[in-house]
C-alpha cells in the first residue's frame, strides 16, 4: 500500500458496536477504512463467556429498536434478516416486588393497561398508562424530528432556530418537558407505586438515575412497545458477529491487538493526520473516528497533539460518569420456570436505592436486579434442564475508596439474597454449579471506559441530561466520535446510532477521498430510517 493510498483511508479507534457501525457505513459509502481494536477480540462489551457448557452475553442483553440496525445492513445493500435471526419477546420482561407480586410488561398498549387495571385496581393506572403512552409517543416523535439521526451536542445543535418560531416548533419546545423529570413523570400518570418502579426502568438502558433524568427520555417507553424486544440467536454476541462480516465483504482492515496511543494532528492542533499505536507505529489517515469514550478520548489521546480541543472539551460541560454494576455469571443445573427471559428483582424502595447508587457513591444495601435467563429462549445457553443466569445490579461508577476484591463478596452475598427473597429462588445456591462475577473495576480495566462505567455518560439533568458530545468534533477538523459516551448515549440500539451519525457526517464533510472498490452504488441507498 502506497503512504498516499495510506493517509486516503480513514480511521476507526475502537471495535465496539458503534465502531463497527461506523465502519461498514463508511465503507458501503465507497471509504477505504482501517479499524483498530486493543483487544483480541472485536464487538467491545458485546463479549461472550463459555464455560463448563454455559454461554452467557457478558454485556449488553436487550436489543431494541431492531430498525437502527436494519438500516446499517441496507446501507450495504443487503437485508439484515440474512445475516440475523431475531426472536421478537413478549411479554417483554417480568417484573418481582417485594410484596410477593409478579407483574408482566407486554407490548400491546390496551393488554398493558387491563394488566394495571387487575393488578392496581381504584388506582386509574390503566387510564393513566394509556396517556403515558400517548406522551411517550409525542415524545419519541419529537426526537426523530430534532434529535436522532444527526451530531447533536446539545440545544442548539437539536433545533434549526434560523427556520424561525413555527407552532409546531413552539409545541415540540413545550412537550419536551424541560425541567422535569423521568421519575415525576411516571407518576404523574401511573400513581401505583410498584408500576411506576417498573416504569422508571426503561431509563435504566441509560444507566442513570431516573428522579435525575429529564422527562424526554420517557419517549424509550414507545419506542420499545413499538418496535418490540428481540433476542438474536446466538445472543446479542451474534449482532457485533454479522457487523464484522459485514465489514470484511466491504472490505474494513480490522487490526485486533492494537491499541492507539495518540490521535496525531498538524502542529495547531486543528486537524487529523493519522494515529500513533501503542507499538510506536505511526499511521496517516485523512479522518479518524474515535469509538473510545469520548472523555478518555479527550484525556488520554489529544492531551500531546491538541491541547486546546482537550481544554475546550473540559471547559464544555461536567462529564459524569453513567453507573457502573456487578455481573453474576451463574449457571443452573436446573431451571426456574417462574422466569422469562427478562425478569427485574426490585427493591423496596427505589428512592434509596437511586439516593446509595447516584448521591451517595455506595452500593445500594437492597439493590433491583436484572436477570437475563437466556435458556428458555435458546436452550443452547445452557446443559439440558440447567440455565445460564445473567445477573446484573447497578452499582456507582468507581470512586478512589472502592476495593471490588474487598467488596465483591459481601455483595454477592446481598445480591444472592434478593434473588433467593424477592426473586423467589430460595434454593439458587444448591443450583449453582458454576459461577464468575464481573465487577466496576473488571469493566473499567476490560473495556477502557471512563471510571467503570457502563453506559458511558450519565443522562442527569432535567434541562441538558439528553445530551452528550457530538458525533462530529467543534475543535478538531475530521475527528469524530461514536458510540455510548457520545451523541445519542447508551443502549444496542443508539450506540449503533451514533455509529451511523459519525459516519454520515464524516462524509458529509468530505473530509477524505473515496475509492472503496467494494462499496455499494448510491442509487442502491436507502434514505436514513427513523426509529
Amino acid at each position: 500500500m502506497t503512504q498516499n493510498t495510506e493517509r486516503n483511508r480513514v480511521g476507526v479507534i475502537g471495535g465496539g458496536l458503534g465502531g463497527l457501525a461506523t465502519a461498514c457505513v463508511l465503507a458501503a459509502r465507497g471509504y477505504a477504512v482501517a479499524l483498530f481494536e486493543k483487544s483480541s477480540w472485536l464487538g467491545g462489551k458485546a463479549a461472550v463467556l463459555n464455560e463448563a457448557g454455559f454461554r452467557f452475553d457478558m454485556g449488553p442483553t436487550i436489543l431494541t429498536i431492531p430498525s437502527v440496525l436494519r438500516r446499517i445492513f441496507r446501507e450495504a445493500g443487503r437485508q439484515m434478516e440474512d445475516y440475523l435471526e431475531l426472536i421478537r419477546l413478549d411479554p417483554q420482561w417480568r417484573c418481582f416486588f417485594t410484596d410477593g407480586t409478579l407483574l408482566d410488561l407486554v407490548e400491546d398498549v390496551d393488554a398493558m393497561a387491563a394488566k394495571l387495571d387487575a393488578y392496581a385496581p381504584g388506582t386509574n393506572s390503566a387510564d393513566g398508562y394509556r396517556r403515558f403512552h400517548a406522551l411517550s409517543d409525542r415524545l419519541h416523535q419529537i426526537s426523530n424530528r430534532h434529535y436522532f439521526w444527526k451530531s447533536i451536542g446539545g440545544v442548539r445543535d437539536m433545533i434549526d432556530w434560523r427556520a424561525g418560531f413555527s407552532a409546531q416548533l413552539m409545541g415540540d419546545v413545550l412537550n419536551m418537558r424541560m425541567g422535569r423529570s423521568v421519575a415525576g413523570t411516571v407518576r404523574k400518570f401511573v400513581p401505583d407505586a410498584r408500576a411506576a418502579q417498573m416504569f422508571d426502568h426503561f431509563t435504566q438502558y441509560v444507566g442513570s438515575c431516573p428522579e435525575s433524568s429529564p422527562a424526554v427520555l420517557c419517549g424509550i417507553a414507545h419506542m420499545q412497545t413499538t418496535e418490540g424486544i428481540w433476542y438474536p440467536k446466538g445472543g446479542t454476541r451474534a449482532v457485533p458477529e454479522a457487523l464484522v462480516q459485514l465489514g470484511e465483504e466491504l472490505g474494513v482492515e480490522f487490526r485486533t491487538e492494537t491499541g492507539i496511543r495518540r490521535v496525531l494532528t498538524d502542529e495547531n492542533g486543528g486537524r487529523v493526520r493519522g494515529v500513533e499505536t501503542e507499538s510506536g507505529e505511526v499511521i496517516e489517515l485523512a479522518a479518524v473516528v474515535s469509538n473510545a469514550d469520548s472523555a478518555r478520548t479527550h484525556r488520554e489521546l489529544l492531551p500531546e497533539t491538541a491541547p486546546r480541543a482537550t481544554k475546550r472539551f473540559e471547559k464544555r460541560r461536567t462529564y459524569e460518569p453513567a453507573c457502573s454494576g456487578v455481573v453474576l455469571y451463574l449457571g443452573l443445573n436446573k431451571a426456574y420456570d417462574h422466569l422469562l427471559h427478562h425478569d427485574f428483582v426490585f427493591s423496596a424502595d427505589p428512592h434509596k436505592e437511586f439516593d446509595d447508587i447516584y448521591r451517595r457513591g455506595e452500593p445500594a444495601a437492597d439493590p433491583t436486579c436484572y436477570i437475563a435467563s437466556t435458556a428458555r429462549t435458546e436452550p443452547e445457553t445452557a446443559p439440558p434442564g440447567g440455565d445460564a443466569l445473567y445477573v446484573l445490579v447497578h452499582t456507582p461508577y468507581l470512586r478512589p475508596h472502592h476495593d471490588w476484591k474487598r467488596m465483591l463478596p459481601e455483595y454477592r452475598n446481598v445480591i444472592i439474597n434478593k434473588l433467593k427473597t424477592t426473586g423467589q429462588m430460595p434454593d439458587i445456591e444448591d443450583r449453582i454449579v458454576y459461577e464468575s462475577a464481573l465487577t466496576p473495576q473488571d469493566i473499567h480495566d476490560r473495556y477502557r471506559v471512563l471510571n467503570g462505567a457502563i453506559y458511558g455518560l450519565a443522562s442527569h439533568g432535567k434541562w441538558n441530561g439528553a445530551f452528550k458530545p457530538a458525533n462530529r468534533s467543534p475543535d478538531v477538523k475530521g475527528l469524530y466520535l461514536a458510540g455510548g459516551a457520545a451523541h445519542p448515549g447508551p443502549g444496542m440500539p443508539m450506540v449503533l446510532m451514533s455509529g451511523w451519525i459519525a459516519a454520515d457526517v464524516l462524509d458529509q464533510d468530505a473530509v477524505a477521498p473515496k475509492g472503496n472498490p467494494h462499496s455499494v452504488p448510491p442509487t442502491q441507498k436507502p434514505e436514513p430510517a427513523r426509529v
